[in-house]
């Protein structure tokens, strides 16, 4: 048996064009593999840095590095779809991926009971002011999900959506998106402090990110399916079950646990960090953000969150 796998590494090594005799012997003098180097826990457990002497700052901290986390595993396994070939991309592929991404969604949506939850208001109300002008809402990797999720003109602002001007760049696209109503005066046209940083340092990698989900985002990647697959009502369940969990569980659960603190006096609502319209923001029946849209009724598009 020994000697059998030794032959598949010197095998595998060749089949690389790496020299397998310099690789075995590196082998030799190899540090085991510990926990903690591997999952690189001192370096993890050192990325919280407060800003304040608040106790639950430290919760903030980490619930939001938690996020960041399942996002890079929603793209992760979103990629794995989006460049996947066309030829041998099975209808079971697409929904096992499409529902281990629902999972991660599921996991946001139920963790929002550690921010509702999990912090004083009092101690919220004092340490938000130390976070502004940063917010939630300049997370890019959500903006790189929602980019491979479908095509962006199901992105744009409602209000504009008619309305864009003919052969528009994907650069000129970003000021029609939805968040900018996060941080935008729609009669001035003056952006928030926020939403201009988030630009500055983003711009150009959402558009290249439209560019290369063009075709491959994962509307497009269902649209190419043969027609049998695309007729799958498994596969099509799936695609309607991750489109309103996203765009509405996953919303109104961070939506509900924002309500709990910036509502927190009777008759009084704060602005988030970020100075932004939250509730215009974040409510899905004012936004209506659907990833496949042609998957629903007009009936279920016009109660879309209600």
């Amino acid at each position: 048996m020994i000697d059998k796998k030794f032959s598949e590494v010197v095998d595998r090594f060749n089949d690389l064009g790496i020299k397998a005799e310099t690789q075995i012997e590196g082998m030799l003098y190899a540090k085991p593999i510990t926990y903690w180097d591997y999952i690189q826990t001192d370096a993890l457990l050192n990325l919280q840095t407060q800003r304040t002497v608040l106790p639950d700052e430290m919760v903030f901290i980490m619930y939001h590095q938690v996020n960041e986390l399942l996002f890079k595993m929603i793209l992760w396994e979103l990629n794995q779809v989006s460049e996947c070939n066309d030829e041998s991309l099975t209808v079971e592929f697409f929904k096992e991926r499409l529902a281990r991404i629902s999972r991660y969604f599921d996991m946001l949506t139920s963790s929002f009971t550690i921010m509702k939850d999990g912090m004083e208001v009092e101690q919220y109300l004092k340490f938000r002011n130390t976070l502004a002008p940063a917010s939630g809402f300049q997370s890019s990797q959500y903006r790189l999900i929602e980019f491979g999720c479908t095509d962006w003109i199901n992105l744009i602002d409602k209000r504009f959506v008619n309305d864009l001007p003919q052969n528009i760049s994907e650069k000129e696209a970003l000021e029609y998106m939805y968040w900018q109503a996060a941080g935008k005066d729609y009669k001035t046209g003056e952006k928030s402090y926020l939403l201009k940083e988030f630009e500055n340092r983003y711009c150009e990698t959402f558009v290249k990110a439209m560019k290369d989900y063009e075709k491959t985002n994962l509307w497009q990647k269902f649209v190419k399916l043969p027609l049998e697959a695309k007729s799958d009502k498994g596969l099509i369940e799936a695609m309607r079950h991750f489109d309103k969990t996203v765009n509405v569980v996953w919303v109104m659960g961070h939506y509900e646990a924002a309500l709990k603190y910036l509502e927190s006096n009777p008759g009084e609502t704060k602005e988030a960090t970020g100075g932004s319209d939250w509730k215009k923001y974040m409510l899905p029946q004012y936004q209506k953000r659907i990833f496949f849209p042609e998957l629903w009724s007009e009936e279920e598009k016009a109660n879309w969150g209600k």
